[in-house]
């Protein structure tokens, strides 16, 4: 019955909004039970759910805590974005949710805007993210630089780890600074007050987590951890030892249905708002879609990047509503759907409603576990987050890769993320406009010419002379701002004796307003001094942009020719009529 209803509301869809939206949207969830859907594949995708969700629980309200929301925020987002996400996404075994990669820049802006700003920011990141999938913007942001990634991921983990300092060691610290070196400075003012007793449930909680997987990779060592260290917080209390601090000691628990809200948008806080709402987009769509691809490795399959960030968008428009925090592709536990057989959106759709049995049901047990376990559960995330054998890798790469690593890496752990993105993107194109104007080169012929070696003589001859009087440049790579000055240089001695001078852009792939500016610049002064210019091998997009800025006019559309044995014959008439003038 329950298959007979997939396939049903697969059908409906295909004829609805998504599937006849002229992007061509169309989640995977339809697409791939239109092509047909067993009860062993059901079977798989339950039970993949079923698991996927227990593991995600202590995740969920870790990353709430840690976010400085609440474990209800943290449920609820894994709840319903995860719902959504699964519903409406472009991977077949994407799992969403909140994850670590977002802990500090929602606690950051919690503690800046609060939590009406968060509501407003993370949807707004919503919209902005289906922005990018419907303009197709998917697969560009798949070309953010490695070395970005490397350096922004690895500098989260570590600002993760000092946010769990407090509660790992039980430190009596009543507020902790935003400041990733004001942290270390509060903590060893108040080292004295370490709680030895939450110390140990924290290590203890990471020995579990650590050594859960030599025993069994199905059972998530983090429920283990929790379960076990909650029963022992619970036992020590009994025998009279209270100082070990619990999810019940900080926030009151409660299972009730959220009331939905709508964030009152003006264009002040729309403003005000803009960046954060921004990076939460670029996070999430970073994340998402490197969590899809990972996955696609492993299962086959092609994931639809457009689809998944319209999906992303979807989710981050409607978890804030319910008071929720931005989700996104978590991969660790799409690795965990794949693992353990999942292989549609079902075992995603399956996850989110484990969670909210849990989440109606077992709720007020969540009270009991000990900070103390969250702070070890997240201690192990920050340390799998780091990615430290990349980040030691790319110091292999050259300088430049080290450069914007280490930049992002810094700006992330002293600043903030905001920041970190920014300037490393930056950094990242202006380097990769100077290796670009690198590996343009302009030549300098002045005797003959290979027809062996060349692609656009036309004729079977054995050699072109040049004739005398003319020059010919070959500008061999992109015509863009960054290769101008150097051009330029290379045209320097416009006074000598050429009365032509021939440019060969047959190995121009595209040229920019810069260079169509340089051009016609260098083309100007020629003529002042007397020195006809022939182009030679205008490619046709080339040629386009050319004539859409008048160049034709400013050379003569008789000096530009297809290829260099024309110019080289436009060239000679131009020498003769000269000496005959």
């Amino acid at each position: 019955m329950l298959i007979k209803f997939f396939n049903f509301a697969a059908e409906l869809v295909s004829v609805s909004v998504f599937m006849n939206f002229k992007g061509g949207f169309q989640p995977k969830l339809f697409t791939t039970l239109r092509k047909g859907y067993d009860s062993k594949t059901l079977v798989q995708d339950l039970l993949a759910g079923v698991i996927v969700g227990i593991v995600a629980l202590p995740l969920a309200i870790a990353f709430g805590i840690a976010s400085g929301a609440s474990p209800e925020a943290g449920i609820l987002t894994a709840i319903v974005a995860g719902f959504l996400i699964s519903f409406f996404g472009g991977s077949k075994v994407q799992i969403g949710g909140p994850t670590g990669a977002f802990i500090v820049i929602v606690y950051g802006i919690i503690q800046e805007y609060g939590m009406n700003g968060l509501m407003i920011a993370t949807f707004m990141a919503g919209a902005f993210l289906i922005l990018m999938g419907v303009l197709h913007l998917g697969t560009i942001i798949k070309y953010i630089p490695y070395p970005i990634v490397v350096g922004f991921t690895s500098g989260i983990a570590l600002t993760i780890f000092a946010t769990q300092i407090k509660d790992l060691f039980g430190l009596q610290v009543e507020s902790v600074p935003a400041g990733f070196l004001d942290k270390w400075v509060v903590y060893a003012e108040n080292i004295g007050t370490i709680n030895w007793w939450a110390l140990a449930v924290g290590v203890v909680s990471i020995l579990i987590i650590v050594l859960t997987p030599k025993v069994s990779r199905r059972i998530p060592g983090s429920l283990v951890a929790i379960v076990v260290m909650t029963l022992a917080t619970l036992g020590l209390k009994y025998f009279g030892i209270e100082g070990i601090e619990t999810i019940g000691d900080r926030f009151t628990i409660s299972s009730a249905l959220p009331t939905p809200s709508v964030p009152e948008l003006n264009w002040e806080t729309i403003t005000r708002l803009a960046q954060p709402a921004m990076i939460i987009a670029m996070l999430g769509a970073i994340e998402s879609l490197l969590s899809a691809a990972v996955a696609d490795g492993v299962i086959g399959d092609r994931h639809d990047s457009n689809q998944e960030l319209v999906a992303q968008g979807i989710a981050n428009m409607v978890s804030p509503l319910i008071g929720g925090i931005p989700a996104t592709g978590a991969i660790a536990r799409t690795m965990t759907n794949i693992n353990n057989g999942g292989r549609t959106p079902v075992a995603g759709i399956a996850h989110a409603i484990v969670l909210a049995l849990i989440y109606l049901f077992l709720m007020p047990l969540v009270q009991y576990i000990p900070m103390a376990c969250l702070a070890g559960i997240l201690v192990v995330v920050s340390y799998n987050m780091s990615e430290w054998r990349s980040f030691r890798a790319i110091f292999r790469n050259p300088k430049s890769d080290i450069i914007v690593l280490l930049v992002t890496f810094f700006l992330t752990v002293i600043f903030d993320l905001t920041v970190a993105i920014e300037v490393g993107v930056i950094i990242a194109c202006l380097l990769c406009m100077k290796r670009m104007a690198e590996t343009t080169n302009v030549s300098v012929l002045s005797d003959e010419i290979d027809p062996m070696a060349d692609t656009d003589v036309k004729g079977n001859l054995d050699h072109l002379i040049i004739p005398e009087g003319v020059k010919v440049y070959e500008i061999n790579g992109p015509y863009f701002f960054g290769i101008g000055n150097k051009f330029e240089e290379m045209m320097g001695d416009m006074g000598g004796r050429a009365k032509v001078r021939i440019i060969r852009m047959r190995k121009v792939p595209f040229i920019d307003s810069t260079g169509v500016h340089n051009l016609s610049n260098m083309c100007k002064m020629c003529k002042q001094m007397g020195v006809k210019v022939v182009l030679s091998g205008v490619n046709p997009d080339v040629m386009r942009v050319l004539r859409n800025a008048h160049m034709d006019d400013v050379v003569g559309r008789e000096n530009i020719c297809s290829h260099i044995s024309q110019a080289l014959s436009r060239a000679e008439d131009i020498v003769r009529a000269d000496e005959e003038a």
